[in-house]
């Protein structure tokens, strides 16, 4: 059993029992977070549901697990024989979710 979710631009395959780790929602640890935004579900039987382009009765819900920061990306731009260099960083925030049902 495992559906996909869209959230924060992105999607993904979750099940239950699943840690994911998805751009910033707001919420300390242990808080319950419910995604509505359900594109495809699967169930044991193998039926299959695709939403068009969301299943509107169908819910994720999980629970947050912490709030962390991801890895560093270097952004370097330069321009040749001018002398500019411009060096910055990013560091995404994150949010961990253990998901724990899929509610139809």
């Amino acid at each position: 059993m495992y559906a996909i979710v869209k959230t924060g631009g992105k999607q993904y395959k979750v099940s239950p029992g699943d840690i994911i780790r998805v751009e910033k929602i707001e919420g300390n640890a242990g808080d319950d977070v419910t995604f509505e935004n359900v594109l495809m579900y699967l169930d044991d039987n193998n039926n299959l549901e695709i939403g068009k382009p969301i299943l509107s009765d169908t819910k994720v819900t999980g629970q947050i697990s912490k709030q962390t920061k991801g890895d560093k990306i270097i952004i370097f731009k330069s321009k040749r024989r001018k002398g500019y260099k411009k060096k910055t960083g990013h560091r995404q925030l994150l949010t961990e979710i253990k998901i724990k049902e899929i509610l139809i």
